[in-house]
């Protein structure tokens, strides 16, 4: 069997027509002859909006029934997707994490996943079934049920994809892949083709919303190649894998920005980033435009800029323009 994870983020799926949409996605690619398993989150908010109920009734949620409550948005979603596939006309069933076989330590509102037993899944596969898996969550061994952290859906498809050894995990979101900045701060930012893992990581770790970063951490240990999409375009989207910078040069990857207070950190991210020409053109940049540096810090990977709240973007784009082009 050809096998393909889709995991589609709760944006993909905040109202009726959305999820007949990844419906089709997902109908189209077992048209195509691939055997699919579909990862869902819950619906956009429905997470936050557990929580707060939870938090109407105690203060302190016991952590075992937090999790109880808090698995039941990403149980909705892969019900409805099962029936919105099964209304394309071709066949889908639906699956909680313990029924896909995903076990977890005890570790309540944050556990790691310990293993997973994918038979279940491989029957309904070999029926021809989509198999809906819903994300986020997983049984301990004790039976109960446990959750896997913010962004834990990612790490439900990254660890399903090793256990069936897909062909290719596709994280799709209502973005078209990762960019060299925030199109939104930097218009004129570019898509990449293929990014590293370390790369993203990176990312991750610097505050983006990209992925999350257990689930990029165990795609990079088990070498399980990612892509990330858009849900609602055909944009092939970025490649992320184990890719090295070809460049003999020092090069500039992408930027991110994380606002704190009075103060924004801007960070460059690539390779050989500690070079003295790499420095030097950042203070060009920097003095031409009236910006000043409260803190930097240089690594071949990674350099973190901290300037003021208020010079944090202008200066973000021209850093861009800098290394990264007009």
């Amino acid at each position: 069997m050809k096998i393909v994870v889709m995991k589609f983020g709760g944006s993909s799926l905040a109202e009726p027509e959305k999820i007949k949409i990844m419906a089709e996605r997902a109908a189209s690619a077992r048209r195509r002859g691939f055997a699919v398993v579909m990862t869902v989150s819950a619906p956009a908010d429905v997470t936050d909006d557990l929580l707060a109920l939870s938090r109407r009734i105690t203060a302190k949620p016991d952590p075992r029934e937090q999790d109880a409550l808090m698995a039941s948005g990403e149980q909705f979603s892969a019900a409805l997707m099962a029936m919105a596939i099964t209304e394309t006309g071709v066949k889908a069933v639906s699956l909680t994490g313990a029924q896909a076989g995903i076990k977890t330590d005890s570790r309540h509102t944050d556990s790691d996943i310990i293993s997973i037993r994918p038979a279940r899944i491989l029957r309904e596969l070999r029926k021809g079934r989509v198999v809906v898996v819903a994300g986020f969550q997983g049984v301990t061994k004790g039976g109960d049920i446990s959750t896997l952290g913010r962004g834990g859906s990612d790490f439900t498809a990254v660890g399903l994809s090793r256990a069936l050894k897909a062909k290719i995990c596709e994280l799709y979101t209502d973005v078209k892949g990762i960019y060299t900045a925030n199109p939104a701060m930097v218009p004129r930012a570019r898509k990449l083709q293929r990014i590293s893992y370390d790369a993203v990581m990176e990312l991750a770790r610097s505050g983006s919303e990209v992925r999350q970063l257990r689930a990029i951490v165990y795609a990079r240990k088990h070498s399980i190649p990612l892509r990330l999409r858009s849900s609602f375009e055909s944009d092939a989207g970025t490649l992320v894998g184990n890719f090295k910078c070809a460049s003999v040069r020092p090069a500039v990857t992408c930027f991110s920005i994380r606002k704190n207070g009075d103060s924004a950190e801007i960070r460059l991210i690539g390779s050989k980033l500690d070079a003295p020409g790499i420095k030097a053109a950042l203070r060009a940049t920097a003095a031409a435009n009236g910006y000043l540096f409260k803190k930097e810090t240089y690594s071949p990977e990674r350099i973190a800029l901290v300037t003021s709240f208020r010079d944090g973007e202008p200066l973000l784009k021209a850093l861009h323009k800098t290394f990264i082009g007009p």
